[in-house]
């Protein structure tokens, strides 16, 4: 019920969502991740909308791409924009462990719109696409909360998050060292920002 939700609001949403998501001022969080991934990485990006800006960051310094979403109208964005890259379509609730095997995984606002009682799951399945020392770089919730909102960019919308506090402590249950944490405040909204590296 809740995903269809989430795949209905970004199908119908994708056109306006793509046109002002660089309200959130990313780049300083690409860069430093960049720094930290080995040159020509495959990296997964879990929820890559239209495959901008993040994926086209990555590609334009040298790495490769695997992009999935629970929208299709936003893959059907991300395969005119970024021809080059491998798009799907995939629930990330419907992940498998080991599905995918890659150097680094990035997931831009998308893990809280899950339920988040699900979050440690999902950091478990990320786990299993990594080789030891991978990084990561999420976004997540800042503060505990749920609900649905009805106008985001002309489309309903669930939320599921949890405190930063208690977002980091799933991170590290899943295998995690944490590198980096901050609480973004671009766009007039919080996030928290994480990126860790696999060390178990």
């Amino acid at each position: 019920m809740r995903n269809d939700l989430v795949r209905k609001g970004y199908n119908k949403a994708a056109h306006d969502y793509l046109k002002s998501r660089d309200l959130f001022k990313n780049n300083k969080y690409l860069a430093k991740f960049n720094r930290l991934i080995k040159p020509k990485s495959l990296i997964l990006d879990i929820g890559c909308g239209a495959g901008k800006p993040i994926d086209e960051f990555f590609v334009r310094h040298g790495h490769k791409i695997i992009g999935i979403d629970i929208s299709k109208k936003q893959i059907e964005l991300a395969k005119k924009i970024l021809p080059t890259e491998n798009f799907q379509v995939k629930d990330i609730l419907n992940l498998r462990k080991g599905e995918f095997q890659v150097d680094a995984v990035v997931s831009f606002y998308t893990i809280f719109h899950t339920s988040r009682e699900r979050h440690q799951e999902i950091f478990e399945k990320i786990y299993s696409f990594l080789p030891n020392d991978g990084k990561i770089l999420v976004t997540m919730g800042s503060e505990n909360w749920e609900g649905i909102e009805n106008n985001f960019h002309g489309a309903k919308m669930f939320w599921s998050h949890y405190d930063s506090a208690k977002n980091k402590e799933i991170i590290k249950k899943a295998g995690f060292e944490i590198l980096f944490d901050e609480i973004d405040q671009s766009g007039g909204e919080k996030h928290l920002v994480v990126i860790a590296r696999k060390i178990k």
